[in-house]
């Protein structure tokens, strides 16, 4: 009889127990959906012209940060439902309630972390130094007085001003190989995510990688959230890291960059 005792009182603290975690995770998506701009939606919003993270092929969006947008929501619970933006008013569109969250290759920043909230990194973005095969450049320290090129309020532009390089403009990166095969310019410093990518579909031939994340610290790429919407931003961590522990995030990477570059 004493036995028995225990046994109804265990099902009784289980069932409890299993009742208490049920209303938890309903309170916890039901503040997730008062946060978001559409019950039941994820609204990401991205340029939907940067591959490989996001681009369009045959009018379909497609890339890394599409699929893993979707797969991300999904795990929420919620459908991914993308708002395609020009970069000069993207993140300012977060901040007017345009979208519930940014995944645009959005580097963590002090500036940026005034006004937003970051989700746990998903890409660790090296800086690479790309040169003629040629070239006897090495390093950062060596770019001194020489024309490199960076596209204009990037952070790749900041790494050729640190190194007092001469700067000269152009953020399209294909053409920014072509100048400097042309000898237009002596170097292009970029992310070696941009140089994996460019290398699955086209020649590099004549051109030659350099890592420098030893001289410029590595950057640290995530989702952007508003710093009102708590709720979807620990939502989004939590469904974040579960993929990234099944292997999901890294498959997107090799899937897209042909390498990891996940850390």
């Amino acid at each position: 009889m004493k036995i028995w005792k225990k046994v109804l009182v265990t099902l009784a603290a289980l069932t409890v127990g299993t009742t208490a975690g049920i209303n938890s995770i309903h309170a916890a998506l039901s503040q997730v959906n008062s946060e978001l701009k559409q019950k039941g939606e994820l609204t990401i919003g991205l340029e939907g012209t940067y591959s490989p993270y996001s681009y369009r092929k045959n009018n379909k969006l497609k890339g890394f940060e599409v699929d893993l947008g979707k797969a991300v929501a999904k795990e929420m619970g919620l459908k991914a439902k993308f708002v395609p933006s020009k970069w000069d008013s993207l993140v300012a569109g977060l901040g007017s309630n345009k979208y519930d969250v940014v995944m645009n290759n959005i580097t963590q920043t002090p500036e940026r972390a005034k006004k937003y909230n970051f989700s746990t990194p998903y890409i660790k973005s090296r800086y690479a130094l790309i040169v003629p095969k040629d070239s006897k450049i090495k390093n950062l320290k060596q770019i001194k007085g020489k024309k490199i090129i960076a596209g204009t309020g990037t952070n790749n532009a900041d790494v050729v001003k640190k190194y007092h390089g001469t700067l000269v403009p152009n953020g399209d990166f294909s053409s920014s190989l072509a100048m400097v095969k042309q000898g237009r310019a002596e170097g292009t410093v970029n992310s070696r995510e941009a140089w994996y990518a460019y290398g699955k579909k086209n020649s590099t031939k004549g051109l030659k990688i350099i890592d420098v994340s030893s001289e410029a610290k590595p950057a640290n790429i995530s989702a952007l959230f508003n710093k009102k919407d708590s709720a979807i931003q620990s939502s989004y961590n939590q469904a974040l890291k579960k993929l990234q522990k099944d292997g999901t995030v890294k498959k997107l990477s090799q899937k897209y960059f042909g390498e990891d570059v996940t850390k």
